[in-house]
């Protein structure tokens, strides 16, 4: 007999879980070099603001005894990663990494231009197996990355493995909108325009219509707090963004 494969999601689709990081992978190879241009585009700029949040909530020291290290998980670009060395005011030592060599490819030329460019790294690595030490890193962070990871419990376990005693996990990610009217809105938005958006900035409407997809298939914030407690998190907790189309996400290792 032929052994069933375990099988997950990639948008609507329904596909062997082995597979489906390649898929993923390849959705971000194909809009590596235009990826913030499109969030600026689908979220209106408003990604922003959201990060900026994140990273405050985060407050990275000034200043200390000891280096403060963040690691900043499927944050390619660097953005993220960007805006935390910067509210440091370059204390904060920021690991970069991205399963997706293209993204981190960009990340990595950006950074030459930051105000303390020294002060982040590139490493390409897989969330759900991390090449890091145990405790080796004082925060987590990943924004719009965690929907992508096929054992997102997985990963989550992997975070707190890597994180000090006492070190925190943020992860900002899009969620379920929950005002009523805007809901529907928001549903036709991305359906009628996100896809479209995206052939016309990039050639290929196929990424962002799975990214659409992928929006709808995340736990709700109620289900994702219970796999960050699952995996060992405390005090977890969760803030909802502009009628909740994105959430930030937060927990302790203690």
């Amino acid at each position: 007999m032929t052994e069933a494969r375990e099988t997950t999601h990639f948008g609507e689709q329904t596909v062997a879980l082995e597979d489906k990081q390649g898929l993923v992978n390849k959705v971000f190879h194909d809009v590596a070099d235009r990826y913030d241009l499109m969030n600026d585009l689908m979220s209106f700029g408003i990604h922003r603001l959201w990060k900026d949040a994140m990273v405050a909530d985060l407050a990275p020291p000034r200043s200390g005894s000891r280096a403060y290290r963040v690691l900043d998980m499927a944050g390619g670009t660097g953005d993220v990663a960007e805006r935390i060395v910067n509210a440091s005011h370059g204390y904060a030592e920021v690991v970069v990494s991205d399963i997706n060599s293209d993204m981190l490819r960009v990340g990595a030329e950006r950074a030459r231009t930051w105000r303390y460019p020294a002060q982040a790294s590139f490493v390409e690595a897989n969330a759900e197996e991390l090449p890091f030490p145990d405790s080796s890193f004082d925060a987590y962070t990943i924004a719009f990355g965690i929907r992508n990871v096929p054992r997102i419990q997985t990963a989550l376990a992997e975070a707190h493995r890597v994180l000090k005693r006492g070190g925190r996990i943020l992860v900002l990610e899009f969620s379920q909108v929950d005002v009523p009217g805007f809901d529907a809105v928001y549903k036709s938005f991305s359906d009628s325009m996100i896809p479209p958006m995206g052939r016309a900035v990039t050639g290929d409407a196929q990424p962002y219509q799975y990214l659409v997809e992928s929006i709808r298939k995340f736990p709700d914030p109620a289900r994702f707090d219970a796999m960050l407690a699952t995996a060992g998190f405390k005090r977890v907790k969760h803030t909802a963004f502009s009628g909740n189309i994105a959430t930030l996400f937060s927990g302790w290792k203690i």
